[in-house]
């Protein structure tokens, strides 16, 4: 059995087989998730697990080069925007609509039970040397 990091089998199979650029996807329980993208979904019940408590978890594991992110979590949700910034160097942000055009391209999308508007992150793998 595992004992450090994630535990969820899904992830770290995902996250083991990321490559450089590759897209991670942290979502709150709203975002639509396309066709043919692996989801691994995580909600419990409304607001578990949230979402920054599960971005936690990935950051420890992952390398993360940048993030996107939505414009409108700037004006409609500051706690995540302002978690976001503090954190990463590099943040990209896109329209909602292009947002969710990106996400069709992500390796694997991590439905968490947030309930907060546009908590929602593209996480790019980074590479370890």
């Amino acid at each position: 059995m595992k004992k450090l990091g994630i535990l969820n089998s899904h992830l770290t199979k995902v996250f083991a087989d990321l490559g450089h650029t590759d897209k991670v996807v942290i979502a709150d329980c709203g975002l639509p998730i396309p066709n043919g993208v692996e989801r691994v979904d995580l909600s419990l019940r409304l607001g578990e697990p949230s979402f920054l408590d599960v971005l936690h978890a990935v950051e420890a594991d992952v390398v993360i080069e940048q993030i996107t992110v939505t414009e409108e979590v700037f004006t409609e949700n500051e706690t995540i925007a302002k978690a976001l910034t503090e954190r990463f160097d590099t943040v990209k942000t896109c329209s909602h609509e292009d947002f969710k055009r990106e996400v069709a391209t992500a390796k694997v999308v991590i439905r968490t039970g947030e309930a907060t508007p546009y908590a929602n992150v593209i996480l790019h793998a980074g590479v370890i040397f």
